[in-house]
């Protein structure tokens, strides 16, 4: 598998913050292992595309790998050395009768270093021992849409029989991951351990869609309160709240409940809930109305269709 995570996400390197999280949403979709019980190599393509994900998502974090300072995982690139780069050292064991000459080949060099190592017990494997940390563990947990939009907190079982308590901040995203610090593999020679990365997939709800921290809703209404107005009520992540429906309104006009969408903490602020009407008839139509409508019809010439016909013919 690649470890260039543009190649991962089909990116270029000039793609926007926005395009990649597009991408990222759209492939994620697609090798879920949750969604795809059946395909063996899902879980693999999901770690490695929520890998590239993490990579890009931060701008520091993409400045850096871009810049070469860290690899497609996230480890740190060290920085390139050369036999020059010792030869004016005071401790160069190289030029204590060790047998080096001009055109040594490094590979005998970096041999004669491991040789050293171990004998003297000097470096980072004696004195001081070896310490490294551990490795990040990544998950994926589904969250009802509400449990997302309001916040909420749960627990997952860990493959090896651990549960561990998850908080689902207000205003999680479909796709977002979550750090759970030192949650991860235990570290290596008293080394800190990793973090947990737990994916949030968010599921869809009956009434409620979300676009950016807006809330959406279509909300039937009956004949009489679209063309006489009234008071409703309206559905909304928070509970019902009375709506104002103007007189005369149409199917597809869109009213605006400021406030009552999704919570945004780096804005300090809520989005709207943007509720579009439409107009439903009666199950049963019955005589009274359908007399008071023939007799409308017969007096009235209104057409809703005029401009539309324009249109098509201009």
């Amino acid at each position: 598998m690649s470890n260039d995570p543009y190649e991962i996400l089909g990116l270029t390197k000039a793609a926007t913050a926005d395009e990649i999280k597009k991408a990222y949403r759209k492939q994620v979709r697609t090798c879920h292992p949750d969604l795809n019980p059946d395909d063996a190599g899902a879980e693999a393509r999901f770690k490695e595309i929520t890998g590239a994900y993490e990579i890009l998502k931060d701008p520091k974090t993409r400045a850096r790998y871009d810049a070469g300072e860290i690899d497609g995982l996230g480890a740190e690139r060290p920085p390139r050395q050369y036999y020059r780069d010792f030869s004016d050292a005071s401790d160069n064991t190289y030029q204590q009768g060790r047998g080096f000459g001009p055109d040594v080949d490094p590979a005998d060099i970096f041999a004669d270093i491991l040789r050293n190592g171990g004998r003297s017990g000097r470096g980072d494997y004696g004195e001081r021992g070896f310490s490294a940390r551990g490795a990040d563990m990544r998950y994926s947990l589904n969250v009802a849409f509400l449990d997302a939009a309001r916040g909420a907190e749960t627990r997952i079982t860990l493959p090896d029989g651990q549960s561990l308590a998850v908080k689902i901040p207000q205003g999680t995203e479909d796709g977002q991951t979550l750090r759970l610090r030192g949650k991860g593999a235990a570290g290596y020679g008293g080394g800190p351990a990793g973090d947990a990365l737990i994916t949030v997939m968010v599921g869809s709800h009956p009434v409620f869609r979300r676009e950016g921290d807006d809330i959406l809703i279509t909300l039937p209404i009956t004949i009489d309160e679209a063309v006489l107005g009234g008071k409703v009520t309206a559905p909304t992540i928070d509970g019902p709240v009375g709506l104002t429906i103007p007189v005369g309104a149409s199917s597809g006009q869109t009213l605006r409940l400021r406030g009552r969408g999704i919570a945004n903490a780096k804005r300090k602020a809520k989005g709207d809930q943007r509720v579009e009407l439409k107009i439903v008839t009666p199950p049963e139509i019955d005589d009274s109305l359908r007399d008071f409508f023939t007799e409308w019809r017969k007096t009235h010439s209104f057409d809703p269709r005029v401009d539309l016909m324009k249109g098509a013919n201009s």
